[in-house]
């Protein structure tokens, strides 16, 4: 299916859900919501990775949407249904209050922050960047949806993308696929190391750019207790990066 094939489908399921703050995991993990199974794997969909910001500066791409994100998508989708809102709109607002929701969130800024993004944007803090700047920013994933294994997120391991035919199919065809669709010259940011082979890959093949890439960036999830020892490593070759892509802004 393609994108508006999806929404179509899975739009009844969504107007039928409990209201927003009564969501529980056995309503989104369900087979209402489900694309595919393949052994452990399952991935099911989630209205916020259908918005693409054409115009982004910034890009930052994880691995796959975690449950936190999507359960925030879902619930902003439910409530705009509610209010009867566009199907163009309901699918941005579930971007925009869905994006690295959580906690890691507040990592992730603090480190952007530290490279200096903020200040080549003309920005207090790339907090601003999930506010009124949100003009700016384009987030996703190498694999669109949500990928659980037995339940729990995906986290780009046992199997590896390169070992499952369903997410070597997302990564390595749908995601650059949408980068193409970003018009603007822009700064990438791989979230961790399985995003970054991704993308070094696609560089490699010449499918999408890799001038301004944030190569060795770490996953800002908390479950990365490797984070801090990342970041301090990779932070002077990051900002210099960052530095070039302000020259030739």
């Amino acid at each position: 299916m393609n994108t508006d094939d999806y929404l179509q489908h899975f739009l009844p399921y969504i107007k039928d859900l409990p209201e927003p703050n009564q969501l529980q995991r056995s309503d989104l993990i369900h087979p209402n919501f489900l694309i595919e199974k393949n052994g452990n794997l399952e991935m099911y969909f989630s209205p916020h990775n259908e918005f693409i910001n054409s115009g982004a500066k910034l890009v930052i791409v994880g691995i796959t949407p975690g449950w936190t994100q999507m359960k925030r998508a879902f619930q902003e989708a439910k409530q705009q249904l509610g209010e009867g809102a566009s199907l163009d709109n309901i699918i941005k607002s579930s971007k925009l209050v869905a994006r690295f929701a959580g906690p890691m969130r507040k990592h992730l800024i603090e480190m952007l922050d530290t490279c200096g993004v903020h200040e080549i944007f003309g920005l207090r803090s790339c907090h601003l960047l999930f506010d009124h700047a949100c003009d700016l920013l384009h987030t996703t994933s190498v694999i669109k949806y949500p990928v659980f294994i037995k339940g729990k997120n995906y986290t780009g391991y046992s199997p590896k993308i390169e070992q499952s035919t369903l997410l070597k199919t997302y990564a390595y065809g749908a995601f650059p696929e949408e980068l193409k669709k970003i018009k603007s010259k822009f700064l990438l940011v791989p979230l961790g190391k399985r995003v970054s082979a991704v993308i070094s890959k696609l560089v490699e093949n010449g499918e999408i750019p890799g001038d301004y890439c944030l190569f060795g960036f770490p996953h800002p999830s908390g479950a990365n207790g490797h984070r801090l020892k990342q970041f301090a490593e990779a932070k002077d070759h990051l900002q210099s990066i960052v530095r070039a892509y302000s020259r030739q802004k």
